[in-house]
Parts: C-alpha cells; sequence; structure tokens
C-alpha cells in the first residue's frame, strides 16, 4: 500500500511540474503620443437600432487627433449609394477633435450592415467605420379630415 501511494505521490508530483505555466513579463504599452497623425474613435460601430421609416437618416463617428502631427482626411465613400459620409476638410490638429456625419437612406426597409471607408495620412491602410439597424415600415395613417359632403360649411 505504502508503494502505491509513493507512486502516486511521484506521478501528481511529475504532472504538476510537466503542464506548469510559463510566466513572461510583457512591457506596458507607450504612452507617449507616437510620431504621426493618429485617428481614435470613440466607436467605430454606431446601431441604429429599429427604426421607423423615414426617420433621422444622419449618425455621427467622432475622433480625435492624439498624434503629433496634423490629420487630414483625403476621401470617403459609402458602401453603397444608400450611405453618405460628409467629413471635414480641414486638417485635424494634434490634440484637436473633429466628426464624420454619416446619412443613412432610412426609406430602405429591412435590416441593413453598411461600410464607411477613409482614406486618411495615418497610414497605407483606410479606415473602416460601420453602421447598422433595421429599418420597419411606417404604420399606415388614417384619414386626416373627412369629405366635405355634408358638412356645416358646405353650400350645396
Amino acid at each position: 500500500m505504502k508503494k502505491f501511494f509513493s507512486v502516486l505521490a511521484l506521478f501528481m508530483a511529475f504532472s504538476f511540474v510537466a503542464f506548469a505555466q510559463e510566466t513572461t513579463i510583457v512591457p506596458e504599452e507607450q504612452t507617449a503620443p507616437q510620431d504621426g497623425p493618429q485617428m481614435v474613435f470613440e466607436a467605430d460601430l454606431v446601431d441604429y437600432g429599429t427604426i421607423e421609416q423615414g426617420s433621422d437618416p444622419y449618425r455621427y463617428f467622432n475622433f480625435s487627433n492624439p498624434g503629433m502631427e496634423p490629420l487630414v482626411i483625403t476621401h470617403a465613400k459609402g458602401s453603397c449609394g444608400c450611405t453618405v459620409p460628409t467629413y471635414p476638410k480641414e486638417p485635424i490638429l494634434p490634440g484637436e477633435t473633429g466628426q464624420i456625419k454619416v446619412r443613412y437612406d432610412t426609406n430602405r426597409l429591412g435590416p441593413f450592415t453598411k461600410r464607411v471607408t477613409l482614406t486618411t495620412n495615418i497610414g497605407e491602410e483606410n479606415v473602416v467605420l460601420t453602421i447598422k439597424g433595421k429599418v420597419e415600415k411606417k404604420p399606415d395613417q388614417p384619414e386626416g379630415v373627412p369629405s366635405n359632403e355634408g358638412g356645416l360649411f358646405n353650400n350645396n
């Protein structure tokens, strides 16, 4: 019986050593501003949620430039004609903020996910923003004014 417990203890010790994880020290990220312009968004996805047909079509992407040089947006393009972005044409100076305004055609019914691609001077890769949501049909409006037949102000 002693041999059994000795072998079991030896086996458990070996398995703990064999599966031990090695600890490595990861260097902290740099907090100092990086050279060149930067573009940091509050969010790169805006969810319209479920909206009614013909609702407010505008949503906004707020961003800042924590870099050391002015940020220039040279082009913005929606993934289709129903998504139209508007962007600041003037450079965004270091420490300043800006806004991308996106208009989606809320008369198109159904769920949607669209992208806005920005061309900037922050690097070779484009910045991609996303909007999504669902447009539901507007409820039918009841007739507002009854006909004049038999009315008080009808001269007939």
